[in-house]
């Protein structure tokens, strides 16, 4: 069992997003067996700058599909998403000026706020799409 676990409740009925939230569960899960694993921290600074770059990525195709779909949480939904991105940049900073990072405060984002948006907001938003016939 890895770290985060996909769950049907996560989709939001787009296809390209639901895959890319699949993915990023993975790369979560392959990022908190480096954290927690033999070896811990090696090449730590790399994964987090791929981490950061895939979240990022995924967000902009979800951003521009609730635009295109004129969605009225957008605002609030892309504020979350600036939030984990700005915790996720604090982590990599520190690890950057000073070779070292909390595995435990970003394993803890990382599942809080993964679950947490993914039963909110992302659950919203598949609401609204199925509402309005997506």
């Amino acid at each position: 069992m890895g770290f985060l676990e996909w769950r049907d409740d996560f989709r939001i009925g787009i296809p390209e997003v639901d895959h890319e939230h699949r993915q990023l569960i993975g790369l979560i899960n392959s990022l908190h067996g480096r954290l927690v694993g033999p070896g811990q921290g090696a090449g730590i600074g790399e994964f987090l700058g791929e981490l950061h770059a895939q979240i990022s990525a995924h967000f902009a195709l979800e951003e521009t599909v609730m635009r295109s779909r004129r969605y009225a949480e957008f605002a609030d939904h892309k504020q979350d998403h600036e939030r984990l991105l700005d915790e996720i940049r604090e982590i990599m900073d520190g690890y950057e000026l000073h070779g070292r990072y909390d595995a435990r405060t970003l394993s803890d984002a990382l599942d809080t706020w993964f679950g947490e948006h993914f039963r909110t907001r992302d659950a919203r938003l598949h609401a609204a799409l199925a509402t309005a016939g997506d």
